[in-house]
């Protein structure tokens, strides 16, 4: 699923309410981050970023 939001922490809080699973069970990448508009004005491009849902027993991968 993707999410836009005017900052990546935004679109964060946007997916954890829409999918009501906790921050820990969320697979989440960054698409793009926002964009400052003219003069550092924000909103003119907002930030995407990509989740998923881990399944809570799923194993862990290492690193």
């Amino acid at each position: 699923m993707e999410i836009e939001g005017k900052t990546v922490e935004e679109a964060v809080k946007k997916a954890l309410s829409i999918l009501k699973v906790p921050k820990s069970l969320l697979k989440i990448k960054v698409l793009s981050e926002e964009q400052k508009g003219l003069f550092g004005m924000q909103g003119a491009k907002p930030a995407k970023i990509s989740v998923s849902v881990i399944s809570p027993g799923a194993p862990k991968k290492k690193a």
